[in-house]
Parts: structure tokens; C-alpha cells; sequence
């Protein structure tokens, strides 16, 4: 009985080692560069949101990656654009949710490619304004016939909820450095100020122009035209393509021939494609590094890959600093800011890092608060022209819940050693004495954010304070108002990088991708807790953050 025991046990262990052995290997294999057939069409499919990092996905023979970073498509146009084996683009957008400046750098991208004479076309389903805009740069738009191209205009919408807080017996109590710093007032106000009036009018003004812009140019019409337009929108399939907006209706199966369907890439398969096997890649070296996420002073359960903390960042920055191959830094940041003392850790580390490498900044769709404040250890800044950028402003609060607990018959009481021991309590209100020496540290690293940038941009602090007060800019109007260097994307970002770093322009470099793609060897080397669960997140104390999320739909 021991014997068969012992056999039983060998044999399940067997099992177990040759059927992980096999799924490693597959996994692996997924891994591999996809084949590319001559005469192929590459598909871009863009849906959801496009994150600047890549995430780890389970990929196996039959179920391909599907995430696309926007520097993968980036990558993955500038690579088919080269490939003697692509001869045309498809480009499918649906139900696209990226921001403004992503879909620039996607529009762009696109248009580049066209440059190369290969035919692109752009298939549209049930397309939102954001779909149409990237379909814009195709030579021929089709949609479903009886399909709705809703594109209407674009709008904003705020919300505040003083009103529903003061019945429920909440009182918010914040404190905040700039009179554009309105993070709390979603929960302070009934309705927005002038100043987010003020700026979120020049927001949508700024957008609904380079809209109007993009769709002029693609559609061979003046900016006058598509204003009118859009003010007849929404439009059926049909009138769309009287209205010149779409050139004519089809089915999905017939957007692209079937005797093609053999011969078409995905571009979400295309991205494994090493660029040296196009001769894309030379033995120069330039780290692509993405700060992406909310930051915060350490990693928060469940959602350690979506923020940015200190001890991971700094890491990544020090292997970098370390690597004597890589002569420039592309740093790209899309980051609405979050906790001061870790926005602050970690621009030391960027600035120990310039010191040994030319370190050129690229903003995404955010580079605001304590993103931009990663920025100042660039040696240039660029940003696209809807890049939110600016926010040079820091707010605290918290909410009181005594009329609330009232109201549920619940009693809490306090007992405290320490003057201030109980001045983040939600069972109290701040004392005056406690809101003055709130006020008096929102001051302190207000002033130290303004340094910051006074010295990242070498300029006085007397110039620099009438552009903060908490203010969120355009990259546009940042550039007018020296906030950031030049209006681009990835490929000028990276053409400043070589300048710095004195590389010929028209050299090929090899772009070192931080951080790297996580792969299986990477996931089952985690200890398992470590994918569920990871350090508790300290209640951080002072903010340098983008008020809100800005949406314009």
C-alpha cells in the first residue's frame, strides 16, 4: 500500500511538472514574433482606453495579445511603414475612450504611415467622435449602412454634490494653494466657479478647434464647412456619406476583401515584430521610460501596476542611470499628480539620472500637478497640443461626518494626546487654530513646487507664480507660456533625445521599452500573495494633483 502511495504521489508530481513544463513552453512560444505574409494588410483595431504601459496579458497559440500601448502603435505603424511585406493599412476604431493627446499621436502615426504610399482605409462601427477622428486620416471612411455617426460636438460635464453632502449631515473641510485649485469643489461647491468656467471653456474651445482642424484636412474641407456640419450631427450612414463625411457604406466583411482575410495582420500581433529585423534598430541605445498612473507613496493592494510609487519608479530609474549603453532618456508621463513627498522622491531620482544622461520629457494625455512636476528634471519638455499640463498647485481636506453620524444615532468619541492629534478626524471639525497649520504647510510645499518648476524651467519664481495658482493649461497654451519646450509626440521627443545625446538624426537606435513587458517567467517569479496583495498605502497628507478628471465628450 506504501509502494502504491508512493507511486501515486510520483506519478500526480509527474503531471504536474510535464503539464506546467508544456504550458510554459506554449506561452513562450505565443511570445515569439508572428509570421508575416507577403502582401499582407495590417489591422489596427483600437477600442477602450490605450494605456502608455504595457499590461500583462496570458497569451497562448490561438489567443494572441490584444493590449496596444500607444507607443506600440506608434512602433507598429513606423515599422509597417518600412515593411516590404505590409501594403496596407486598415484602421478600425470602436468605441474609442482614449484622451485627446493619445488619439493625436494614434492620428498622427497613421497619417505617417500614409506617407509611405501604401493605401489606408478606415472601417467605422456605430463611431463616437473620437472614432471618427481617427478614421479622419484614412484615404476612404465606410460604415454599415443604416449605422449613426454621432458626431455632434463635444461637451463637458461636471459634477458637485454640496447640495446631496449637506443632507446627508457630511460638511467637506479643505484647504487648498491657488484660486484655479478647485479639487475639492466637487464637494465644496453647488456649481463651478469662474475659474473652472474660465478654463474649461478654453479647454473645449481648444479641442472642438483641433477636431474641426483634423476632419477639414482628412475630408478636403474648410474649418466653416465641418462647423456646420457637425451642427447637423448626429447623421445616418447614409447622409454621412452625402455630407462627404464617409465615402460609402458597407458591411465589415466587405470593408476588407475575403480574399485578403488570409493575408491580414492584427497590429496587436504585428507590435512583437522586432524592429532590427526592418532595420529599423542601430547600437545606439535610448530608454523609453513611462511614468503612467496616480502617484503615491507606496504600492496600494490590488492595484499596484496602475499607480505610480517611489520604490518601483526609483528602481527602474537606477538601472537605467546604471546602464552604460543607453546614452538618452525618453521620460513619458501621463500622470494627474498624487502624493507630494512621492512626487517628490521621485523627481530626485530623475534629476540624479540627468546628471548622467540627457533626459528628454514626453507628455501623454496628463502631465499635470505632481506629473509635471516629474518634468522638471527634462532638459526638454514636450507635450501635444490637448496635453493637460500645469495644475502647479497642492490641496488637503477631509470630510466631517458628526452630522451624518446624527442623523444614524451614532456616538464618537475622541480621546487624544497631542495638540493636533485629532485634526484628520471625521468625527470633528478643524479648530482654527488646526486649519491655520494646515494652511501654513499647503503654503510650504506650494512654494517648494514653485521653486521646483522656477528651477526645472530656469526661470525667476516671479515669473512662474502668475502661471500657477493651481491653473490646468493646454500644451498649446503651456507653450505659449513657457510651461513646455515644443508641441509633438513620440517622434520628436525621441529626434530631441538623439540631438541631446549627439546622435545623428537619421541614425536608427535601438528604443529600450521601461518597464518591460511582463512576461510568464516575470508573473511566476512573484510570490503568489504578492499578485493579490501587497503593502498597506500610509493616508498620504498634502496633494499635488490634478483637481478632477477632465472628460470631453
Amino acid at each position: 500500500m506504501r509502494n502504491f502511495l508512493l507511486g501515486l504521489m510520483a506519478g500526480v508530481t509527474l503531471a504536474v511538472v510535464a503539464s506546467f513544463s508544456a504550458g510554459y513552453y506554449w506561452l513562450r512560444r505565443a511570445e515569439r514574433s508572428p509570421a508575416v505574409p507577403a502582401r499582407a494588410t495590417l489591422v489596427l483595431r483600437i477600442s477602450g482606453n490605450v494605456p502608455e504601459k504595457q499590461p500583462f496579458e496570458l497569451v497562448w497559440p490561438g489567443n494572441p495579445a490584444t493590449a496596444l500601448t500607444t507607443f506600440g502603435v506608434w512602433d507598429s505603424l513606423r515599422k509597417a511603414a518600412a515593411d516590404g511585406r505590409i501594403e496596407a493599412l486598415v484602421v478600425q476604431p470602436e468605441g474609442v475612450s482614449a484622451g485627446w493627446a493619445t488619439l493625436a499621436e494614434i492620428r498622427d502615426s497613421i497619417l505617417a504611415f500614409g506617407k509611405s504610399g501604401k493605401p489606408v482605409t478606415a472601417f467605422l462601427s456605430g463611431p463616437s467622435a473620437r472614432d471618427y477622428y481617427l478614421a479622419s486620416a484614412a484615404g476612404r471612411i465606410t460604415m454599415p449602412p443604416g449605422d449613426v455617426l454621432n458626431l455632434k460636438g463635444l461637451r463637458a460635464e461636471l459634477l458637485y454634490a454640496r447640495g446631496a453632502l449637506d443632507k446627508l449631515g457630511i460638511t467637506p473641510e479643505f484647504e487648498a494653494i491657488g484660486k484655479y485649485k478647485d479639487g475639492a469643489d466637487a464637494l465644496t461647491r453647488r456649481a463651478m466657479s469662474a475659474e473652472t468656467r474660465e478654463v474649461m471653456n478654453e479647454i473645449l474651445d481648444q479641442r472642438f478647434a483641433d477636431l474641426v482642424g483634423a476632419i477639414a484636412a482628412g475630408r478636403s474641407k474648410t474649418a466653416e464647412q465641418v462647423r456646420a456640419l457637425i451642427d447637423e450631427g448626429p447623421f445616418l450612414a447614409e447622409d454621412a456619406v452625402g455630407k462627404g463625411l464617409v465615402d460609402a457604406t458597407a458591411y465589415r466583411d466587405e470593408a476588407l476583401p475575403p480574399a485578403e482575410a488570409g493575408r491580414r495582420v492584427m497590429a496587436a500581433d504585428y507590435q512583437r515584430v522586432p524592429a532590427l529585423s526592418l532595420r529599423l534598430s542601430g547600437p545606439q541605445r535610448i530608454a523609453y521610460l513611462t511614468a503612467e498612473g496616480d502617484i503615491f507613496r507606496s504600492a496600494i493592494p490590488g492595484v499596484t501596476d496602475e499607480i505610480l510609487e517611489p520604490d518601483a519608479f526609483g528602481k527602474l530609474v537606477r538601472e537605467i542611470a546604471e546602464d552604460t549603453r543607453i546614452r538618452a532618456v525618453v521620460l513619458r508621463i501621463d500622470s494627474p499628480g498624487g502624493d507630494a513627498i512621492a512626487s517628490d522622491e521621485m523627481l530626485r531620482e530623475l534629476k540624479l539620472l540627468a546628471k548622467k544622461k540627457p533626459l528628454v520629457v514626453s507628455m501623454a494625455d496628463v502631465a499635470a500637478s505632481g506629473g509635471y512636476a516629474l518634468a522638471m528634471a527634462g532638459v526638454r519638455i514636450v507635450a501635444y497640443r490637448q496635453t493637460i499640463t500645469g495644475s502647479i498647485g497642492v490641496f488637503f481636506g477631509k470630510l466631517n461626518l458628526t452630522g451624518l453620524y446624527g442623523k444614524l444615532g451614532i456616538e464618537k468619541q475622541i480621546l487624544a494626546r497631542g495638540r493636533f492629534s485629532a485634526i484628520d478626524s471625521d468625527a470633528r471639525a478643524l479648530t482654527p487654530e488646526e486649519r491655520a497649520k494646515l494652511r501654513r504647510s499647503l503654503e510650504q510645499v506650494y512654494g517648494t513646487f514653485v521653486r521646483q518648476v522656477a528651477e526645472g524651467r530656469k526661470r525667476p519664481v516671479a515669473e512662474i507664480e502668475p502661471l500657477a495658482e493651481g491653473r490646468v493649461w493646454l500644451g498649446s497654451q503651456a507653450q505659449a507660456n513657457g510651461l513646455v519646450d515644443s508641441l509633438g509626440g513620440i517622434s520628436l521627443a525621441l529626434s530631441v533625445a538623439k540631438k541631446e545625446a549627439g546622435i545623428a538624426d537619421a541614425a536608427q537606435v535601438e528604443i529600450e521599452v521601461y518597464p518591460r513587458r511582463p512576461g510568464i517567467r516575470e508573473v511566476l517569479e512573484k510570490r503568489p500573495w504578492e499578485l493579490v496583495w501587497s503593502r498597506a498605502m500610509p493616508a498620504p497628507l498634502l496633494w499635488k494633483r490634478l483637481p478632477y478628471g477632465i472628460e470631453v465628450r
